[in-house]
């Protein structure tokens, strides 16, 4: 199991001011960066944070536009994986270890497409290579699904707690439900408007056999966006990747499934780091 490390999490920003960030663990650990969803925050890592910040030196940034990170002029994949190589070059932070959920999990895809060592190893959660075609029945259903209550004058805050219900499984850990509406209700408007248009057309389908790195991919049994079965045929596609099902979890799983989100991903940092590469507890 993913033991706590006891280590204080500090809020922080760039020196550039950019980016806000949440780190726990010393500062010469190698580098584990946590990167949110469309509903999340840097907060929303919490437990993972607290779980790794021995060890490693455990980060979680707002993405551009979410709590204190200054939003970009304009929002893609590309531009979000640009911003996040911007965040590891300010933090003077070379080959860490990403995990990426949901969109966060785009955006790591995106910067292997751009810069192909540009992490030490990777973790691919409840995410997909593809959102499909940008003029897809599909793919307009679900932006119009999400954007059009916004449309009708409700707000992140009225949605939050319809939205986050939709995207969990079964008995999920209370607290981080809690948590989850609270990053929910607390994403701006305009931000959730922008990232949502930003997955049309994401694909990088195409670039998963090019991954060479150590890679994790994790799905949640009861996910409805991105379903287990396609994200089993993306591990398949990734030159020895792992993959791990988390049962009973959602969309939300490090929230949802805390702790076997945590050892999941401690089982394959323990197997794909080297061990003299991690700092002792």
């Amino acid at each position: 199991m993913a033991e706590s490390s006891g280590s204080a999490i500090d809020a922080r920003t760039t020196s550039d001011g950019r980016f806000a960030y949440l780190e726990a663990g010393p500062c010469g650990a190698p580098p584990l960066i946590f990167l949110h969803g469309v509903g999340g925050a840097a907060r929303a890592w919490r437990a993972q944070l607290e779980a790794f910040g021995g060890r490693w030196r455990a980060m979680a940034w707002d993405m551009p536009g979410y709590g204190g990170s200054r939003p970009l002029p304009e929002v893609t994949i590309a531009s979000l994986a640009q911003a996040l190589a911007d965040f590891l070059a300010a933090l003077d932070v070379r080959r860490p270890v990403l995990v990426g959920h949901s969109i966060g999990g785009m955006i790591v895809q995106e910067l292997l497409a751009m810069v192909p060592e540009a992490a030490r190893a990777v973790v691919l959660a409840q995410t997909s290579p593809a959102f499909g075609r940008p003029d897809g029945e599909w793919q307009r259903e679900f932006i119009a699904a999400r954007l059009g209550p916004l449309d009708r004058g409700e707000t992140m805050a009225s949605l939050a707690p319809k939205l986050v219900a939709e995207l969990v499984g079964d008995g999920a850990d209370q607290s981080g439900m809690a948590l989850a509406r609270e990053c929910m209700a607390a994403v701006p408007e305009a931000s959730y408007r922008a990232m949502m248009k930003a997955l049309i057309g994401f694909d990088r389908r195409e670039a998963l056999p090019r991954i060479s790195l150590p890679c994790l991919v994790l799905a949640g049994e009861k996910d409805t966006n991105a379903p287990a079965q396609m994200m089993a045929r993306m591990a398949e596609r990734i030159p020895g990747a792992a993959y791990v099902c988390l049962p009973g979890a959602g969309h939300l799983a490090p929230l949802e499934r805390p702790q076997a989100f945590n050892d999941a991903l401690k089982v394959f940092l323990e197997h794909q780091v080297p061990a003299m590469e991690r700092v002792a507890s």
